[in-house]
């Protein structure tokens, strides 16, 4: 494991964006890495599409969306 230098207002970003989506500074830092990576590696996809194939290879299927009655 190293270390990655990333100036202050990155790592604010990271941290802020850590708390809205439940993970810890450096998890929130290695998703947006390896997502970073896979659209670099894939630049006609776009995020929902990159999302949709690595929920795909994790073995998840969306339940299907539905209308509720108002």
């Amino acid at each position: 494991m190293g270390i990655v230098n990333i100036d202050d207002e990155l790592h604010d970003q990271v941290r802020k964006a850590s708390a809205v989506s439940c993970r810890s500074i450096n998890a929130q830092a290695a998703w947006w890495i390896r997502i970073g990576k896979l659209a670099e590696m894939n630049p006609a996809l776009s995020f929902n599409e990159i999302m949709q194939r690595e929920m795909a290879a994790a073995g998840m299927t969306p339940d299907p969306l539905r209308a509720d009655a108002a």
